[in-house]
């Protein structure tokens, strides 16, 4: 019975969310709340939820504030003059120009945006492109690998989404997949000089169009440039070290951000103001999450449907399931919106592995590989990736053929050195 109201509460959600008749938040509470109602579970269902709540509660709080935190930043204006200097360097060379664009949208994705990520990278370089007669489809494939791997990081949407349907501290999910991911990193630069290489071009241009004449804008803070960059170093080096819980740490560097570059009061809440929706929604879903997860720990739904899946999987199977996820991964971003997957597949898949011997948590490290993080700029189920080819004025099926094997090789490329490492058992 309550393997069938678990497997029920999950196919509800998938449809709910992907049919997109009612937001996440709605079907992640009500649907599990009902089934519980309908398990025979009374007043203990708020149990459940309270304690769901509570076991995800520090990874939304991490998200509002490093949201906060590196908003702010941008608006002080703290990358730009690292996208100058990268522009300047790469000259008129078209291998320079692809490396320097997939550096640029590694530095703008760190506030975990793809939306943010595409609508500062295209518009700065597509002049630059059309000068040079590099390929559109080259610059969208080359921001959507960055943004992509960059979406690993640990305040990113998928590696948030991973720790809390899974219950454990998003630090301890990441942390082992700290090198794999820069391998990735590597290999997406080493891709984009492949590809702008291809397209060099021979000919001379005198007047290049320049991507950073702008008008700088009334928020910038040139002057604290350095002091920001610093404490950028320090938040994250404080991340690495595990010096101090996440959220703490993203509280602190938020507040000292906000003071230093914005110490007047009526600003400090425009800015707030001004990034509180993107923070806050994301933070609701987590919260919905949590009563989802919480419902079906505390009910039993999720044991049940382990136990009843572990029936029709063959071991060689169940033993290898990290993997599998890992490699499937990517693909199922075509497939799979990112609540859905994390929240409606990945608790399903983290119980089964459990029963085969497998730690849930490395299926959790092997599905941020590639789902909704390499493949979420090519997944017709993003806005982003709308905006991405919109902005560029290419194809989206155009679009996903060029991308699709890089990521893909992205994906394997970082489930490998997971593997090396250790972060993923083989």
């Amino acid at each position: 019975m309550l393997a069938i109201l678990g497997i029920l509460s999950i196919g509800f959600i998938l449809v709910l969310i992907m049919s997109k008749k009612v937001s996440a938040i709605v079907a992640l509470v009500l649907v599990p709340f009902v089934m519980g109602v309908i398990g025979g579970f009374g007043t203990e269902l708020f149990q459940f939820m309270t304690e769901g709540i509570k076991t995800i509660s520090a990874t939304a709080v991490m998200f509002i504030f490093a949201i906060l935190f590196f908003g702010i930043l941008t608006d002080a204006g703290t990358f730009k003059p690292i996208i100058r200097w990268m522009l300047r360097r790469a000259g008129n060379d078209s291998a320079r120009v692809a490396v320097a664009t997939a550096l640029l949208a590694m530095i703008v994705h760190l506030d975990g945006s793809g939306a943010v990520t595409f609508l500062v990278t295209i518009p700065s370089l597509l002049p630059i492109y059309d000068a040079l007669g590099m390929k559109r489809s080259t610059l969208a494939t080359i921001v959507a690998l960055a943004a992509g791997t960059m979406n690993v990081l640990p305040w990113g949407g998928p590696t948030l989404r991973a720790a809390s349907a899974l219950g454990v501290p998003v630090m301890e999910l990441f942390s082992p997949m700290l090198i794999p991911v820069l391998a990735g990193l590597l290999l997406v630069v080493l891709l984009a000089y492949r590809m702008g290489a291809k397209e060099r071009s021979f000919i001379e241009f005198k007047d290049l169009p320049s991507a950073t004449e702008e008008r700088p804008s009334e928020w910038e803070r040139p002057r604290l440039f350095f002091v920001n960059i610093l404490l950028i170093i320090i938040s994250i080096s404080a991340l690495l070290s595990g010096i101090a819980p996440p959220h703490i740490i993203f509280i602190l560097a938020f507040s000292v951000a906000l003071l230093i570059n914005y110490p007047n009061l009526k600003i400090q809440a425009e800015r707030i103001n001004h990034h509180a929706k993107s923070a806050l929604l994301m933070a609701g879903i987590l919260f919905a999450a949590g009563c989802f997860t919480g419902i079906l720990k505390g009910s039993g739904m999720i044991d049940a449907m382990a136990e009843a899946t572990v029936a029709y999987i063959p071991n060689w199977i169940g033993s290898h399931l990290a993997v599998i996820t890992g490699l499937v991964s990517m693909p199922a971003s075509m497939l799979f919106d990112p609540d859905s997957f994390y929240f409606g597949i990945l608790p399903l898949l983290g119980s089964t592995a459990a029963h085969f011997g497998v730690d849930a948590i490395e299926v959790g490290r092997a599905a941020i590989c590639g789902q909704m993080t390499t493949g979420f700029p090519i997944s017709p189920l993003t806005g982003s990736t709308y905006l991405l080819v919109g902005l560029t004025g290419i194809d989206l099926g155009d679009h996903q053929r060029k991308c699709f094997p890089y990521a893909f090789l992205v994906t394997v490329v970082i489930l490998v050195v997971a593997l090396i490492v250790g972060a993923i058992s083989l």
